[in-house]
This record gives C-alpha cells, structure tokens and sequence, in this order.
C-alpha cells in the first residue's frame, strides 16, 4: 500500500514511536493525517510539526474510540490506514491488581479491539483498508519480569492474526509491528533499555523507515530488530529449549527485567 493521497490515522501520536510515523508519513504526501493521543496538546504539537489534524480521546474508552472513528470520517474522508498505535507498561508478577491488569488489558489489547470493531465492517463495505496495529517483541517472544505486558501483547498479535485470516480475503490488510527496545519515553531512563535492549535501542525515526517498508510491501509482520524472526523460530524449533533460555535471562536481569518495554 502507498501512503500517498491516503487518510491515515495514528493513534499514541504525541510521542515516541506514534510521532515518528506521523513525521516520516507525512513525507509520503497522504491527503490527511489524523494525530490521536490521550495527551491532546501533545498531539496537537505533532500535528501542526506536519501539518495534520489533531485529536483526544482515551483509546481504552470503546464509545470514544467509536466516536473518534465518526468524527475522523466525517471530515477528512474514510480512513485508509489506522494505526493502532497507544500502548503502556504497567504491572510486573501474577499479584498485580486486578485494576492495573484492567487498565493495560483495555490499552494494550481493547484499543485495537475497538478500533477493528468500528472500522472492519465499513472497510470491507468500501472494498478496502489497512489496519497497522503496534504489539512488541514481547507478543511473540515474552516479557521477563512482566506478565501483564506478555499477555496482552500476545493478545494483539492473535488479534491482528485473526482478523488477517478471516477478513484478509475481503480486502482488509493487517500488519502488527513488533521491536524491541526502542528510544521512547518507555524507556527513559533505563540502563541500555533493560531486557528489550539487548540487541540495542533503535530510534523511532529508524521504526518508522522499517514500518513505511512493510506496509508498502504489506508484510503482516513488521520487525525493526530482524533478530525477532531467529528467535521465534528458535522458540518454534524447541519450546523447552527456549523457555530454558528465557529462564537464563530472567536471573540475568532480576529486578531489572521488566524495564525497556518496547
């Protein structure tokens, strides 16, 4: 798919790896871009940077999420691309509460859930669309130290699959983008991005170049650290193995584990 002449919508735009695919799409010429974040100044700040349209919502919030979808289509035209960006690290053990596992399940997993549950149907209606959903490494892999970032995270790739696998011969496209540690505001402050950062911290500008590839060559998975495709196959290859090997990372990095979530 190209960009350009598109109405392309990014939600998380504010920062990170949200405002990086706003600044490098726009360098595709799309006909709109449509910035979402909780935090409206900052998404206002991007959208005047490249010259798109603001807006705030709570993307854990589906009647929001619906509303946003209405409002977007009403003014700019139906939504080609949305990338269903918004994502956060909360929680560590299986003893987090029950209302951090709520909050990150409705971040992490519900936002795409609702975004898919509006667009999907008016997609495959209109013969078409894009739906770019952003996971982590760690929907493949797993989080050392994080059960609530694994699980939902493994949550928005099976979604992305699943919608892929049922509505892909309907013309809707689906990539999921899945990095490691990237240098966002998730990771500020953590030494050499913790666990995620092993095989280094890559820029979000450098995420975005790697994301305008995929999506042009309509690639579902979409992996800024190649090394994520070797260590999924080497999980596939030998489960028992790989566990024992993410074992060896979890005592490696101890309290630290659950710092660079990408």
């Amino acid at each position: 798919m190209e960009l350009k002449d598109k109405v392309v919508v990014i939600t998380g735009g504010a920062s990170g790896i949200g405002a990086a695919l706003a600044r490098r799409f726009a360098q595709e010429g799309p006909k709109a871009l449509a910035i979402v974040d909780r935090n409206e100044a900052g998404a206002q700040a991007v959208a005047a940077e490249v010259g798109g349209v603001a807006y705030g919502a709570d993307l854990g919030d589906e009647h929001a999420v619906e509303a946003l979808i209405d409002q977007i289509e009403s003014t700019q035209g139906p939504i080609d691309l949305f990338c269903s960006n918004a994502g956060i690290g909360l929680g560590r053990g299986i003893d987090t509460s029950s209302e951090d596992w709520r909050t990150i399940i409705d971040i992490n997993l519900m936002a795409h859930v609702f975004a898919a549950r509006t667009l999907v149907p008016r997609m495959v209606a209109r013969g078409g669309g894009y739906l770019l959903n952003t996971a982590s490494a760690a929907g493949l892999l797993s989080q050392i130290g994080s059960v609530t970032y694994a699980v939902t995270k493994h949550a928005a790739v099976s979604l992305a699959e699943w919608l892929s696998i049922t509505h892909g011969g309907e013309g809707l496209k689906v990539s999921v983008l899945c990095p490691q540690a990237v240098d966002t505001p998730m990771i500020a402050g953590t030494e050499q991005g913790g666990v995620a950062g092993v095989d280094g911290i890559m820029a979000p500008e450098t995420v975005a170049d790697v994301v305008v590839e995929g999506i042009r060559a309509e690639r579902f998975l979409i992996l800024p650290h190649p090394e994520v495709e070797t260590y999924l196959q080497r999980k596939t290859a030998d489960y028992d193995r790989w566990l024992g090997g993410m074992r060896r990372l979890q005592a490696r990095y101890g309290e630290n584990a659950v710092k660079g979530l990408s």
